[in-house]
């Protein structure tokens, strides 16, 4: 899809134009590749009838590619007031289909915001993708308010989201993740791809949740992960220590020499219930 489809400039003459620079503070690496942009979108599944919220749109392209694909409505949320010009060129070109949200997406209460179904899309920047991730794997009520999430993060990230247990990249991400939702790599990006390029080659996620998740509260799968993983080095009988050690590993079923990478979803559910009663 070039620029011409949508009648919009290319992206490069919008960020000359409005003289953007990619903010390091603000984790900010612009999406400039409009084919890719447009696979972006379309890995999410069909747009027709959905509301997609996209955090960190920057100059646009994926906001582009996800109103050409037919998103009926894009809540895009943006914190860098530098870009809300060139968003506003965007939603002239469709009216009433794009809504900017000046403001910062941890605060935002998006679920207020979208008439279902909705999906989240985004490349997101860098240094709030991880709480973010958190934050909506941990929503409640659960089934959440998105039927899918479609999120760009650099591949170490990537790879822990959708890691299985006795690998490195093991840990406290990938059990939310995988607790709430089903978590795939759909592809890499080079890093070539971005204004300016990161250091990091980037990958695209794909997560669906489930519709029923192993039952326990978030707040105790969340207390029995940071401890475990918090020392994963050591045994859990001493990594649970000051949630309850051994006798909590007794009442769940787990051995306390166990450490916390070899230990499969279930099993931290079980600890978790077994912290809660």
């Amino acid at each position: 899809m070039s620029g011409q489809i949508d009648n919009l400039p290319p992206l490069r003459d919008v960020i000359a134009r409005h003289g953007l620079r990619a903010k390091k503070a603000l984790g900010q690496n612009f999406l400039l590749d409009l084919n890719l942009t447009a696979r972006i979108a379309r890995q999410a599944g069909p747009l027709e009838g959905h509301d997609v919220v996209e955090v960190g749109p920057g100059p646009g392209g994926l906001t582009r590619a996800l109103l050409a694909e037919g998103a009926r409505q894009v809540i895009a949320v943006e914190k860098d007031p530098r870009c809300l010009p060139a968003l506003a060129e965007i939603a002239g070109r469709y009216p009433g289909r794009l809504k900017v949200v000046e403001g910062n997406a941890l605060e935002a209460d998006l679920p207020s915001m979208v008439r279902p179904p909705a999906r989240i899309i985004a490349n997101l920047p860098y240094n709030v993708a991880t709480p973010l991730l958190a934050g909506w794997l941990l929503a409640e009520p659960w089934p959440a308010w998105f039927s899918s999430m479609t999120l760009m993060f650099q591949r170490e990230v990537a790879e822990r989201i959708c890691a299985a247990p006795g690998s490195k990249s093991y840990g406290r991400l990938s059990v939310l993740s995988q607790w709430r939702c089903e978590a795939a790599i759909a592809f890499e990006v080079s890093p070539k791809a971005f204004t300016p390029p990161p250091k990091v080659t980037s990958a695209v996620v794909v997560l669906y949740p489930r519709e029923n998740p192993l039952p326990c509260t978030a707040d105790a799968l969340q207390r029995v992960t940071q401890a475990a993983f918090g020392q994963r080095r050591k045994m859990l009988r001493q990594s649970l220590k000051p949630i309850g050690g051994a006798p909590l590993l007794e009442k769940a079923g787990i051995e306390p020499e166990r450490r916390a990478e070899t230990l499969d979803i279930a099993e931290f559910v079980a600890l978790a219930n077994a912290l809660k009663s």
